[in-house]
């Protein structure tokens, strides 16, 4: 039971940290390569996505309570740069597990909005 309000909790976190990541993806040079994010609007999403996104999700949890550990403990000034760089640790960490930034805001948008991708990809993080 833990586990799933951990998770639960992880996916209501994740979606406002993960949508300044996103953006930080969309505005690349404009010379970067695009890479869009696959058609996730139902509860088709490969197992290969959802497996990555578990992976992901448990990586980028504790990234992101490190990095909120050490904002919260850090003097102000050195606040915006921590920030920055723990942007940049959430978009690799997501990355490192084989999908874009946009892939996983999308497959974790339709995970928010849709019960079936949610408990699939709960039953992953168990």
């Amino acid at each position: 039971m833990r586990l799933s309000m951990v998770a639960v909790a992880c996916f209501v976190g994740l979606l406002s940290f993960t949508a300044a990541a996103s953006a930080q993806d969309r505005s690349a040079p404009s010379g970067a390569p695009s890479i869009q994010a696959p058609n996730t609007t139902d509860s088709n999403v490969p197992d290969a996505k959802l497996d990555a996104v578990a992976a992901a999700v448990k990586t980028v949890f504790s990234v992101n309570n490190d990095y909120e550990q050490r904002i919260a403990g850090a003097p102000e000034e050195e606040k915006r740069r921590l920030i920055t760089e723990g942007t940049q640790a959430v978009s690799k960490a997501v990355t490192d597990n084989g999908l874009s930034v946009a892939e996983y805001t999308a497959i974790l948008e339709v995970a928010h909005n849709n019960p079936a991708v949610r408990d699939k990809i709960l039953q992953r993080l168990k």
